[in-house]
């Protein structure tokens, strides 16, 4: 007897599925939070050079603000006072003739920066006065967090193959709370730097490892709507974060308010199943036998599990050495995984390059920064509902390919919208951000069906290490409009067809059984549930 066959007379899709995924969502909020965070409070606020040690007493103190900053600041072409410098001296003759500002001379900002506290209180760049020269560093923070979920995938994919899902989830939800604390504490940006790359790297577990446990606990034909049902907590996520940044607007209290959901997710960690599936593939079969039946117990099918002994469970997965351990090495020693996780990587790269470099690129809505971010997030949800229906229709491999496809056309096609057509472009743009996260939606779903259980957590872990290279370097390949205007958006382009290509290589998993060893990939050719279903039925 398979494993499906086991998992479908417990109920593949009862109430303890549907439990163990509520069990996660909470925790899961936090990684949209955070990811999506730094526009918040790395939000650089106008300001200008800080003019009070001028005031002397004499008869600068007797010129009202606007004249202060009339006489001490030059003006931009926006009619604003200039972000960074000052005048030499105050130039009186300003408030008679204020015409002509070019010979006078001016110098950085001497005694810090005054900063316009309408819409945050407090940002790292008002905290540590990170602009002008320092601007730089301040968009550096978002690089540094993602190399921490670049290395948290690594880190926690290998692991959950190795000691568990669940254990290693737990990992996962303290590294990034106890981090998520301690940046909110920071008393320096290098120690804020520091502890925001940990809880990347935390993070990056708890978004891997969730997927992963959810999709091995459920049957063929739930896999789909499950996986888009995880989805829609990055959406709701994205559209939650501006309300609280709202409400919220000093960045110390602002991450602590997003960390802390995982304090009732570490309460909700205790109800969590291991995942059966990986405790047969690792020999523990009285524990996978513990968990089925709790499952059979919750969906009401507890009589099948008592006439099921656990030496049974062991032949659900065969396996050629059960005491063997798995690491990223096994991705190539093989023909066929060596073949996926090319495939895998350059399609992942493709996905997440392309995605943040539309995001990067796609002009506002000409609304404030929390409407804005509402609008990001709710328009994921009809993208959602759309992919929820077409993967079940055409398949992941044809949806994969053709979002890639059509989110590379709208970069190309945006290249030729004039710039005084801005409505139009952000149309444009838009739509390529909506078939970009179409890409993600499917990507999670197809990438976990394509790896075995010994496997998925380290291929899932190497897929999304390559994918956020492909995040860390898109802000990058934008600085290459200085050498030509649509440099960035040809790569960007080129890039998602590639992307595109090597997903019409992969192999369709829609009503396929899960596979369980790498021997599964090498050597069988998994059969459709279909088939199966019709030969389990009585």
């Amino acid at each position: 007897m398979k494993f499906e066959n086991v998992l479908a007379e417990v109920s593949g899709f009862g109430r303890f599925q549907i439990r163990t995924i509520l069990l996660m969502i909470i925790s899961r909020l936090t990684i949209p939070f955070h990811f999506l965070m730094n526009n918040f409070v790395a939000f650089i606020p106008s300001h200008h050079c800080d003019i009070s040690s001028l005031d002397d007493g004499g008869f600068f103190s007797n010129l009202s603000q606007a004249e202060k900053l009339a006489v001490s600041i030059p003006v931009q072409a926006d009619g604003t006072p200039n972000s960074c410098q000052m005048f030499a001296e105050p130039q009186y003759h300003l408030l008679l003739n204020s015409s002509n500002m070019t010979e006078l001379p001016t110098v950085p900002c001497q005694n810090g920066w005054v900063y316009d506290n309408t819409t945050f209180t407090s940002t790292l760049a008002t905290e540590w006065d990170l602009v002008c020269d320092k601007r730089r560093v301040n968009k550096a923070t978002a690089t540094i967090f993602f190399i921490g979920v670049m290395t948290g995938a690594a880190v926690f994919g290998y692991l959950s193959d190795r000691i568990g899902r669940k254990t290693t989830l737990l990992v996962s939800y303290m590294t990034t709370a106890f981090f998520g604390f301690a940046s909110a504490f920071s008393y320096n940006f290098v120690m804020f730097a520091a502890m925001r790359f940990f809880t990347g790297v935390g993070l990056s577990g708890i978004s891997i490892i969730t997927v992963v446990l959810s999709i091995e606990w459920v049957d063929i034909r739930h896999r789909t709507a499950v996986s888009i049902l995880m989805s829609l907590d990055w959406s709701s996520g994205a559209a939650l974060l501006p309300l609280v940044a709202y409400f919220v607007t000093d960045w110390r209290y602002l991450i602590a308010t997003t960390t802390a959901p995982l304090f009732l997710g570490m309460i909700c960690w205790w109800w969590l199943p291991e995942s059966a599936r990986w405790l047969i593939s690792t020999g523990k079969v009285n524990s996978a036998h513990f968990h089925l039946s709790k499952c059979a117990k919750v969906n009401g099918r507890e009589q099948f599990m008592a006439e099921i002994k656990p030496e049974t469970l062991s032949k659900a997965i065969l396996v050629e050495n059960e005491n063997r351990k798995y690491s990223y090495l096994d991705l190539v020693k093989t023909p066929r995984m060596r073949r996926l996780a090319l495939l895998t990587g350059i399609v992942w790269f493709g996905v997440a390059f392309s995605y943040y470099g539309i995001s990067l690129n796609v002009a506002g809505f000409g609304v404030n920064i929390y409407l804005t971010q509402f609008i990001y997030g709710a328009i994921e949800f009809p993208v959602k509902a759309f992919i929820l229906f077409s993967l079940n229709k055409i398949g992941r491999r044809k949806n994969q390919a053709g979002a890639l496809f059509l989110t590379g056309l709208c970069i190309f096609c945006n290249m030729f919208v004039p710039q005084d057509m801005g409505p139009f472009r952000t149309a444009v743009a838009a739509l390529g951000k909506m078939f970009a996260e179409a890409c993600f939606a499917t990507l999670f779903l197809y990438t976990t069906e394509l790896y075995p259980t010994v496997m998925r957590q380290n291929g899932l872990g190497y897929c999304s290490f390559i994918g956020r290279t492909g995040v860390s370097i898109s802000p990058l390949i934008i600085l290459l409009e200085e050498v030509w205007g649509h440099l960035p958006s040809t790569i960007f382009s080129l890039a998602a067809v590639a992307a595109g290509v090597s997903a019409c290589f992969l192999p369709e998993t829609h009503n396929i059984h899960l596979p369980e060893t790498i021997e599964d990939v090498e050597h069988t050719r998994r059969r459709s549930s279909s088939t199966s279903d019709k030969k389990s039925q009585p």
